[in-house]
């Protein structure tokens, strides 16, 4: 005898689907049918998780959004230093490359006009804020606000802006994190006045 799957098992197996379609075809190349029918239920049974692609994108992006709060509310409670600044680089590496992530970050480098459109997109573009104002946190200098926007950039741009062939995830990680870490490096130290 099978036993039912859990609706939170269904999400996640809908999810799966839905965003190996969406990065094959693209997001509007692909119907809900296409993914009920690679799931093999009913477009109802569909409806009854997600009413819309949009329903399933914005699931990306919520889950996405509970990781970064959560990093948001633990960083701002660390001292505003370089070691916390590294590890807050280090444990958002960990969570754009862990599990479907890497999944989930082809989908958005290749469905961009999609995450912009929804308010999730929107979401997300103010906790990206909010976590380059924590680690630039002690200094406010405009060097400094750019350097933080740029090591998360250097995170999540490695999924598109390095194209080495064969790269792993782990090598990708990598390269990421050293990028990261040097423009991390300079904030919040004063650079030496000119002789």
């Amino acid at each position: 005898m099978r036993v039912r799957e859990s609706t939170g098992g269904t999400r996640e197996r809908i999810k799966a689907v839905a965003l190996e379609l969406f990065t094959e075809h693209g997001y509007e190349k692909t119907s809900l049918r296409e993914i009920a029918e690679r799931l093999n239920v009913t477009k109802a049974a569909l409806y009854y998780h997600f009413k819309s692609k949009d329903e399933i994108v914005s699931s990306f992006v919520e889950d996405r959004l509970d990781r970064m709060d959560e990093l948001i509310a633990w960083a701002e409670e660390q001292p505003a230093t370089r070691a916390t600044r590294r590890t807050v680089i280090g444990r958002y590496a960990d969570s754009m490359f862990g599990g479907e992530q890497p999944s989930v970050m082809r989908f958005f480098e290749q469905n961009q006009t999609v995450l912009k459109s929804l308010a999730a997109g929107q979401q997300m573009r103010e906790r990206m804020f909010r976590l380059a104002n924590v680690l630039c946190r002690g200094d406010d200098s405009p060097g400094a606000q750019l350097r933080a926007a740029l090591a998360l950039f250097a995170v999540h741009s490695s999924w598109f802006a390095v194209r080495t062939p064969g790269i792993s995830d782990a090598e990708r990680r990598a390269i990421a994190m050293e990028v990261a870490d040097e423009l991390l490096a300079a904030i919040g130290s004063r650079p030496d006045e000119p002789a």
